[in-house]
């Protein structure tokens, strides 16, 4: 095989567009309410790649490789160090994580995706990640190799694309000052399950302040609602449903109508495996958030769950999530 992988530079810019315009369809054609391609689909990844490819300033590490076979790039793999939430420790430094904006021809010789994985993971190694992570989202060729890597699933974004407006259920209320510490305390809650899931959501020493100035903080931002069940001081759970980012969206799809929610916990889940004390405050809490995102006008939801949170799992399953994106772990 004559393959080669390099790193992609500004003269690669229109053919990289052209691959992933290819790859932002096969998410589309997988999902079209969740994936819905941006009008401007083709500048909106031009002007993403020529800010990753040319710009001195960058936010984070950005990683772009291609994959040459007689001249012709056949495949590209987009990777970054992805900054540690300051509510935990991240002991080990930033994770190397592999984007699903990656994408390799059908036609490309056999072991493209083997080896700009291979590549990418190099890649992050040189650049001081000693954790990989990796999210699919379509592509049986890459969930096989992510598989045959060592990659197992960490995290799961699970979406509902039919939310319609069926109101604030009773009880659930917009959350205040005076709920912070309550939000707080049931966060310590979630941050402990999270620890016992898996190791890789180590507990920074001072995640309480840090939350509690981000929660106050957040009251503040117009963009998102935060709603609480219970009295401040016999707060039960929360939830924060927020507008989607580009971590989870690459440029090519409009997230405009794609609301997410990440902050989300009660009581009702503090057994990761079973549900042992019913659904009724959780679900009340998933459907108050549901309800703030159709008011806002967006009828997507994107969820984050672990992997191995059973519990949570099977109340959005029976709320009708699906799915729709995978994050692994290679440690």
């Amino acid at each position: 095989m004559t393959q080669t992988v390099r790193p992609a530079t500004p003269e690669d810019i229109p053919r990289l567009v052209e691959l992933l315009m290819l790859d932002a369809g096969a998410r589309h054609a997988a999902d079209p309410i969740l994936w819905r391609m941006a009008a401007d689909a083709p500048a909106q990844i031009e002007k993403a790649l020529n800010f990753a490819l040319t710009a001195e300033q960058q936010p984070f590490h950005q990683i772009w490789q291609v994959s040459q076979d007689q001249g012709r790039i056949t495949g590209v793999i987009h990777a970054m160090l992805l900054p540690v939430p300051p509510i935990y420790a991240g002991a080990l430094g930033e994770p190397g994580l592999i984007l699903p904006d990656s994408f390799v021809l059908p036609d490309a010789p056999s072991g493209t995706v083997e080896g700009l994985l291979a590549a990418a993971e190099d890649a992050l190694h040189a650049a001081g990640a000693r954790i990989k992570l990796a999210s699919h989202v379509t592509g049986e060729d890459w969930r096989r190799a992510f598989e045959a890597a060592g990659y197992d699933p960490l995290t799961l974004y699970l979406s509902r694309t039919d939310l319609g407006d069926q109101g604030m259920p009773a009880g659930v209320r917009f959350a205040t000052q005076d709920d912070i510490p309550g939000i707080v305390a049931r966060s310590a809650e979630n941050r402990q399950v999270l620890f016992g899931i898996d190791p890789f959501w180590d507990i920074h020493p001072q995640a309480d302040a840090r939350f509690s100035a981000w929660m106050t903080r957040s009251l503040t931002l117009r963009d998102r609602d935060m709603m609480v069940l219970g009295s401040p001081d016999q707060l039960e759970g929360y939830v924060i449903a927020q507008p989607a980012s580009r971590l989870h969206f690459p440029p090519g799809h409009d997230i405009t109508g794609t609301g997410v929610i990440d902050d989300y916990f009660h009581h009702d889940l503090a057994s990761p495996a079973t549900l042992d004390h019913g659904t009724e405050g959780a679900g009340a809490l998933l459907h108050a958030a549901e309800a703030a995102l159709a008011g806002r006008g967006i009828g997507v939801a994107f969820v984050v769950c672990p992997a191995r949170w059973t519990s949570k799992i099977a109340l959005l399953d029976a709320a009708g999530y699906e799915t729709a994106m995978v994050w692994s772990i290679k440690r």
